[in-house]
């Protein structure tokens, strides 16, 4: 088992063993044991009674949140005709079509999301093998396909992201910065847990929600209470 730093061993002592913190509580004390040089992420961690392997028990999506997350992100958007001044108009950072793809196929891959609308996807889909392992592809089900191009566009900016199930049942997600206002954090903290339990597949059966844990990227982990 690797070393944990001396930093790292200090701010855990700051977490009382076997204690469950509410969520005000999590989140002061998550920023406290940030650590870092830098504006530390704060993640959140959610340990599902789902079983990943079923398919009716893969629990996946993207939520706006309302305080976004502190990263900007680099858009690319797939479109032709009209919806490549409605892309550019509402912010995109690359937008194109034939020669995106054959920039990609090279080795490019200087973005963050892609979106696309549906008649670009007989291009896009050309790009699986690259885009699909690394969780960039486009996809009607996260929003990222779609004619309303500009609406993608637009709240990939504003901060939406993308949950999806592990192997093991649990989320993974970033609400803020640590540079956050508290309530920002729990604004965002709030509408993530909501969304995951509007989201509960019905196959699901016993305890939904088993664990959550809040985060920052270099400091240990806070258990929150589970209301």
């Amino acid at each position: 088992m690797a070393k944990r730093s001396k930093k790292y061993q200090d701010a855990a002592k700051l977490i009382e063993a076997g204690k469950f913190y509410a969520v005000p509580e999590a989140i002061e004390l998550v920023k406290k044991t940030s650590f870092a040089k830098f504006d530390e992420t704060i993640e959140l961690h959610v340990r599902l009674g789902v079983d990943p392997k079923y398919a009716d028990q893969q629990v996946r999506g993207a939520v706006v949140l309302p305080n976004g997350t502190g990263k900007s992100k680099r858009v690319l958007a797939f479109a032709k005709g009209d919806k490549v001044t409605e892309a550019e108009a509402a912010g995109a950072d690359f937008v194109g079509s034939d020669e995106i793809v054959q920039k990609i196929q090279g080795g490019w891959l200087d973005f963050d999301v892609a979106v696309a609308t549906p008649d670009m996807m007989g291009v896009v889909g050309r790009l699986g093998k690259i885009l699909g392992p690394r969780g960039l592809m486009p996809n009607p089900k996260l929003g990222t396909v779609t004619m309303d191009i500009a609406k993608a566009i637009s709240e990939q900016k504003a901060g939406k992201v993308e949950y999806r199930t592990d192997k093991a049942g649990n989320i993974h997600c970033p609400i803020g910065k640590a540079s956050f206002d508290d309530n920002k954090l729990q604004e965002n903290y709030q509408t993530l847990i909501d969304t995951l339990i509007k989201v509960k597949p019905a196959a699901a059966k016993g305890q939904y929600i088993k664990s959550i844990t809040l985060s920052s990227t270099m400091g240990p982990g806070v258990p929150v209470v589970l209301s």
